[in-house]
């Protein structure tokens, strides 16, 4: 019998990915694929395969795709499971997701994932265990709030590295998701170009005082400690030469092999380039205010003293 879990799977030209992804989740009363106006047959193959497929057109504001889904989609589930195309759940953990979802005292589960770069599980590098909150009861639970505007409209309807604020309990659950990507590195370092577009906007937001709705940086759960940890990393210098230190000899991703070392290169690289971009988006900042000022208005984004 199918369990009943409502399926969330946000996509855009993934037809590499998407049967891979469905068929490990054909033991849920449902599946939603919400796309972006894919063009390489992914509306085509889901539909296939029995999902239910929603257009989804992002306006560079919010909500974003996701949190647009959970607010708008008529689940007939309480819980859902939120899979990127190139994630799949494995028999262990849809077994353990079956129980998990009738048992009392939590209206959450973080899902521990296993990512699989050029083949190989990469164990180490600081990359395991990777806890993502992605079960859920969809009344209780929204993406976290970043602030209005059009600046994240750089990588179109991604929500990347963002975290679900959940109102009630969360547990953890044993078994583990994949995270493999079948498209080539080609399309893996394109799609990582336009995440550091967007991590650059997080990372200069993180310098700001912090927002109505956002995680609380402190100590209190593993969650705010990780944003704590993050509005620190932020401010420190040489970091692109930091993570490789961090990742490679201090989390043993030597451990991993070739593609152990090819993927904290891969990182030490992205973070430079969120480095140049956010750099960049100072200097754009800075020339809009000198524009403001030459032409006589007022840049309501800054208050004079």
């Amino acid at each position: 019998m199918p369990s009943p879990v409502s399926v969330l799977i946000p996509v855009k030209n993934e037809i590499a990915n998407i049967e891979h992804c469905i068929r490990s989740v054909e033991w849920a009363d449902e599946i939603y694929v919400v796309d972006s106006n894919s063009t390489d047959g992914t509306i085509g193959r889901a539909t296939a395969l029995g999902a239910k497929v929603v257009q989804f057109a992002y306006t560079g504001s919010w909500p974003k795709k996701k949190n647009w889904a959970l607010a708008n989609l008529p689940f007939r589930n309480d819980w859902v499971l939120i899979l990127d195309a190139d994630e799949r759940i494995t028999p262990e953990l849809r077994d353990e997701i079956a129980v998990a979802i009738q048992q009392p005292g939590f209206d959450g589960y973080h899902l521990n994932r296993r990512v699989i770069f050029l083949g190989r599980w990469i164990r180490h590098c600081g990359w395991y265990p990777s806890w993502n909150l992605r079960l859920f009861r969809h009344r209780l639970g929204r993406y976290e709030f970043l602030g209005e505007g059009t600046d994240e409209a750089r990588t179109g309807d991604n929500e990347v590295h963002e975290h679900v604020v959940l109102q009630g309990r969360a547990g953890y659950l044993k078994h583990d998701m994949l995270h493999e990507d079948f498209r080539d590195l080609f399309h893996w370092l394109e799609r990582h170009n336009r995440y550091s577009s967007w991590e650059a906007r997080v990372q200069e937001r993180l310098r700001e005082p912090q927002r109505e709705g956002q995680i609380k940086a402190g100590l209190s759960s593993p969650l705010q400690r990780k944003r704590l940890l993050r509005r620190i990393w932020v401010r420190l210098p040489f970091k692109p030469t930091l993570k490789f230190v961090y990742m490679y000899f201090f989390r043993l991703g030597f451990l991993d092999g070739r593609p152990g070392y090819y993927f904290c290169r891969i990182q030490k690289n992205y973070e430079f380039d969120i480095l140049a971009k956010r750099y960049e988006i100072r200097l754009h900042e800075q020339i809009a205010q000198e524009n403001a000022k030459l032409t006589g208005q007022r840049n309501p984004h800054v208050t004079e003293s």
